[in-house]
């Protein structure tokens, strides 16, 4: 069940999965209450891998991390982020398991309803928001990677597997899913066409980002939707984007949902130095660039949370 909201706060569905999504949701929250994560359910390795091929569920891990991000920031809250991330260790059948994906996957064997069951676990944990699944089955990622052989630089090689994916050598240039046209989750189109923004972005680009996209139904509700679009870049190219430039982000973005246009482009001035495209191809895009400080203060590659507020506060007129 949805919670009552504000009607004054803007209605915002963020995109992704991962770290790059928690991320995203603990800079949104500090936005608005009216907030809604549309998390990847490709994931096969670890602990997700495990409960996804021995129960024949969605994976739980993103889905876990989402739920974690939203949890409040007093020591309840924390205390349920910190339960919810710790895995049990030892050698055993549990060794390696995230006590959250447990709860997520008992949840939802109890009431057979995967949204029903996120829906519980969110009031259970308090938490700001709601979390909601991008596709209403699992989902495999199939790529196209040049290179992965070095003796055969130019040859192409089918990898199958979101983890495998995400840590492959070579170039990935292509991404599907299997089954290639998977049902979307009806109350997460609904929810894309009932908001006022929509986030994509940052995360690990063709396993967390893109793949929302090539869902049909979710894809179509992205392209048409009146709400506004926003795009968080990365701050460095990951394993599956080794040597990508922020510009060649937006190219695989567009090679894959050609019929997209976003309102707006951020991007931290570290990793637009000297990108010569980025602003040509954002345009292309109909989208307005904004190049400003989201990195961390101490330099390490991950997005500060009060800086990113500060920017969606900023592109959302609070």
């Amino acid at each position: 069940m949805t919670p009552t909201l504000d009607p004054g706060l803007p209605a915002v569905v963020a995109m992704g999965g991962g770290h790059g999504l928690a991320a995203s949701l603990r800079a949104l929250r500090r936005v608005t209450s009216d907030l809604t994560a549309v998390v990847t359910v490709a994931d096969d390795g670890g602990s997700s891998g495990r409960l996804r091929a021995q129960f024949d569920i969605l994976p739980p891990g993103d889905l876990r991390m989402a739920l974690a991000a939203l949890c409040g920031d007093d020591r309840e809250g924390r205390m349920w982020a910190d339960v919810l991330q710790s895995r049990f260790g030892g050698e055993g059948p549990l060794a390696g398991h995230a006590i959250g994906n447990l709860l997520i996957a008992g949840i939802w064997e109890r009431l057979g309803d995967p949204v029903s069951g996120l829906d519980m676990v969110a009031k259970l944990l308090g938490v700001q928001g709601r979390v909601l699944p991008m596709a209403a089955v699992p989902l495999e990622i199939e790529a196209d990677v040049i290179g992965v052989d070095p003796e055969r630089p130019d040859e192409v090689t089918h990898i199958r597997g979101q983890a495998r994916v995400a840590k492959c050598p070579g170039v990935v240039r292509e991404v599907r899913l299997l089954p290639s046209a998977p049902p979307a989750c009806p109350e997460t189109v609904e929810a894309i066409h009932a908001a006022d923004f929509v986030v994509l972005g940052p995360g690990s680009w063709f396993t967390s980002v893109l793949v929302h996209l090539l869902v049909p139904e979710l894809g179509e509700a992205i392209v048409t939707t009146n709400a506004r679009r926003i795009l968080t870049l990365n701050l460095v190219a990951a394993d599956e984007t080794a040597g990508f430039t922020a510009s060649t982000h937006l190219e695989a973005l567009a090679d894959h949902a050609p019929r997209l246009r976003l309102d707006t482009i951020v991007c931290d001035p570290t990793y637009a130095r000297g990108d010569k495209h980025l602003a040509t191809y954002a345009a292309s895009l109909g989208a307005e660039l904004v190049v400003t400080p989201v990195r961390a203060t101490d330099g390490r590659p991950r997005h500060d949370v009060n800086r990113l507020a500060g920017v969606y506060a900023d592109l959302m007129g609070r």
